[in-house]
């Protein structure tokens, strides 16, 4: 695993970084932040201003995303060639991705694959499980394991691991709500609280783009809900 020091200079927006070289920067997106360039907080301005006050290029480029609400690992290209050899790693499955979720039920297994066909409806920026193949619809595989369960006002709560077989918007929070286990918070896919979705990426290995080496980073969340659990 990499090093992962927080970065708190004072006088500057906090951004957790825990990689960064000519080619790459590895980071933990907070809550609340696009992805993408856009207005408001936005992860590349962030790590542009981290990078600058270094007095390297600020420049960055995203090559995969995360949801607005869900904070956790991402990386940033730093060049072109960069960019290109992440986003095809991303397309051949190579880039690996695990979160961390709180679900409100309890699953009938501790451990099991979901295979589903999404359609995502860009007009309501909602995804959903459907049961034939039309334009539009989408393979979606996931896996997930049970690290454990709570207790909450909202009813019995499960921690799960999640691995992504598959990339797709939504992907998580639509599986799991299909089977009446809507994440905690998520009140756009059936939870009552709406607080943002319970979902953190915790895992994140990719091939360098230059050197080819395997890089591996994992953090955990902290706060509410996951003090609920011991992580």
């Amino acid at each position: 695993m990499q090093d992962a020091k927080p970065n708190r200079e004072a006088g500057q927006q906090t951004l957790h970084v825990l990689y960064w070289d000519r080619s790459i920067l590895v980071c933990e997106k907070p809550t609340d932040c696009l992805s993408e360039p856009g207005p408001g907080r936005n992860l590349p301005e962030l790590a542009g201003q981290w990078l600058a006050a270094r007095g390297e290029n600020p420049a960055v480029r995203t090559v995969h995303r995360l949801d607005k609400a869900v904070g956790g690992l991402t990386v940033l290209a730093r060049s072109q060639k960069s960019a290109a050899s992440l986003i095809a790693q991303i397309a051949a499955h190579a880039v690996e991705k695990e979160y961390l979720a709180v679900l409100r039920g309890v699953p009938r297994q501790e451990e099991a694959t979901l295979e589903d066909l999404l359609f995502h409806d860009s007009r309501t920026n909602k995804t959903f499980v459907v049961t034939r193949p039309r334009k539009g619809v989408r393979e979606a595989k996931l896996s997930y394991r049970v690290l454990g369960r709570a207790e909450h006002e909202a009813g019995p709560l499960t921690l799960v691991r999640v691995k992504l077989h598959t990339g797709r918007t939504h992907q998580i929070r639509a599986q799991f709500s299909h089977r009446g286990l809507p994440l905690l918070g998520d009140i756009r896919y059936g939870s009552k609280a709406a607080h943002g979705p319970a979902l953190f990426s915790c895992f994140l290995a990719l091939d360098h783009p230059e050197s080819g080496k395997r890089l591996k980073f994992e953090i955990n969340p902290s706060g509410a809900p996951w003090d609920l659990f011991e992580l």
